[in-house]
């Protein structure tokens, strides 16, 4: 573990993260996290905790875990669509090489009928693409 802890850090929550200060500089050397804001990647808001003012420092931050944050959600988004074509192929094999009867019976009608939900939803937004 390194030496160097950093500044802040960042308890992650469903649409951002708790902010913390992190202080060693007291006189028993424990780690002390102290609380200063809520950060909300949603909607970009920042709320101080209890009667705190943020320095532009601290604000800056934050702003940048938040871009940070943001682009490594993207990332996984992209990587999950991946996946689900990677699935769906799978998922075609499976149909086509081991299913039985049964198996089919079970999953044919959901399957069905979300590729259908996903086939009309990408052909309407390539539509809307092309216009």
């Amino acid at each position: 573990m390194s030496s160097e802890l950093p500044e802040y850090y960042f308890r992650i929550r469903e649409n951002g993260a708790a902010v913390f200060r992190i202080d060693t500089e007291n006189r028993q050397r424990r780690i002390e996290m102290d609380q200063i804001a809520i950060a909300n990647i949603r909607n970009g808001e920042i709320k101080t905790q209890g009667d705190r003012v943020l320095s532009d420092e601290d604000v800056a931050h934050i702003r940048a875990w938040m871009d940070e944050r943001m682009a490594v959600l993207a990332k996984r988004d992209m990587d999950d669509i991946h996946r689900a074509i990677d699935y769906l192929n799978l998922t075609t094999q499976w149909v086509q090489s081991k299913a039985t009867d049964d198996q089919l019976e079970q999953v044919t009608d959901a399957l069905l009928l979300a590729m259908h939900d996903l086939r009309s939803t990408l052909v309407r937004k390539k539509a809307d693409r092309m216009t």
